[in-house]
């Protein structure tokens, strides 16, 4: 991916347009994923803590939209939209921060037919306010909010597909090509500004902000992620079964999952397979390990006397380091809790940041499922330390 700044950040009025539009279309795509399954896509789904019902998902990207952009909300509380839903109970059903996770197996949701319907025509709506709007930052806010929502639903989407081992389109069920590993890249550091302050252009989230300088010491890092074959070189040293790799809190993780390679992997004869979106796949032993949380990435680096990167060091390679670096295959964990920076406010949509200070860990980068817009070499994706069904990889440092 490399891109420095995602395209929607600073898209203007007609290529929001065709960007909402193709969202749309594609997270339509995605929803009928689940129905060609034979899945009732409104409860017959497991209550994981991961996943959402398809069909609440979908009524909640097009909810998302109403919210922010037709019903002109100045925040995520629920009092603060202008006016009321398409739907007469849209809050009720739609609303994330009213309907707890656990009861959106049990809500009286319209039909398939009328969610989707109730999709269009926020879109229609949507399309018609913006053909209207003025090209400015403050006035593109909320279209260009609602599309990052609805990027990161369309990959928790794919999630789901992966997690219930159920078929995805067929482009994303291939392999990803895997560039020449450029070995490890050495940095001479510097002081970078992480953050941007009130000057940017464009849509920024609220943990972006704001500016601030960050010292960073020269280190070496991998310049590819690190590989099937490498991790598999961990798995069978008894990587998984050695204590003195795994942190307290890994250890932990580690025996409640009763688990001896990373989720996906399973034997077939003295080998390794993996599996992709329900079917068996050979284990490319080139291609950068995929489902592995914060635990397996730091029991690695132990391993291989290596270090994660913290999310400085990363952003300084990306943006200012060396041209034979390569990212956007996977999200890359980091060594950084996710924390605010200096001056953090709470935007519009509240509950996106603040929540998850201190609980969560940073990932940076991007994964192939991650629309090429949406690819920022500054964006924080955060996820819980546990995490291993999201399309997550690593890549690891020298210590000094």
């Amino acid at each position: 991916m490399n891109s420095i700044t995602a395209s929607f950040r600073y898209a203007r009025t007609q290529q929001l347009a065709d960007a909402l539009t193709n969202a749309r279309h594609y997270t339509l795509d995605l929803f009928d994923c689940f129905a060609q399954a034979g899945l009732d896509v409104a409860r017959n789904v497991p209550q994981l803590s991961i996943v959402n019902p398809p069909l609440w998902e979908l009524g909640h990207t097009a909810w998302f939209a109403e919210w922010f952009v037709l019903r002109e909300a100045l925040s995520s509380h629920p009092a603060d939209a202008q006016s009321g839903s398409l739907l007469s109970k849209g809050d009720d059903w739609f609303d994330s921060n009213t309907v707890p996770h656990r009861s959106r197996w049990n809500l009286d949701l319209p039909s398939t037919g009328g969610v989707k319907t109730y999709c269009h025509e926020v879109l229609d709506r949507v399309l018609d306010k913006l053909s209207r709007e003025p090209n400015t930052d403050a006035a593109l806010y909320p279209y260009r909010l609602a599309l990052a929502h609805e990027d990161m639903h369309g990959e928790a989407y794919l999630y789901t597909l992966q997690t219930l081992g159920l078929q995805a389109p067929p482009h994303l069920m291939q392999g990803e090509p895997t560039p020449v590993a450029p070995g490890e890249i050495g940095f001479p550091g510097g002081t970078i500004q992480l953050g941007c302050g009130p000057e940017a252009n464009g849509f920024l989230f609220d943990n972006e902000k704001m500016a601030h300088a960050v010292r960073v010491e020269p280190f070496r890092m991998d310049g590819s992620l690190v590989t099937n074959a490498q991790y598999r070189d961990f798995v069978a040293d008894g990587g998984y079964d050695n204590r003195q790799f795994w942190s307290d809190a890994g250890a932990a993780w580690l025996m409640r999952q009763e688990r001896s390679a990373p989720r996906y992997w399973q034997r077939e004869g003295g080998d390794w397979i993996t599996v992709r979106f329900g079917r068996p796949a050979t284990l490319a032993p080139h291609e950068p390990v995929r489902h592995v949380c914060l635990y397996e990435a730091q029991a690695y680096c132990a391993w291989a006397n290596r270090r994660l990167p913290t999310e400085a060091e990363w952003e300084y390679a990306a943006m200012y380091g060396h041209p034979a670096l390569r990212w956007g295959q996977l999200w890359e964990w980091t060594a950084s809790p996710f924390e605010p920076y200096p001056g953090f406010v709470p935007d519009r949509y509240r509950e996106y940041s603040q929540p998850w200070f201190g609980t969560h860990q940073v990932l940076r980068g991007a994964s192939f499922a991650t629309p090429s817009r949406f690819g920022s070499a500054r964006f924080r994706n955060f996820f819980k330390p546990e995490r291993d069904d999201i399309f997550s990889g690593f890549r690891t440092c020298a210590w000094k």
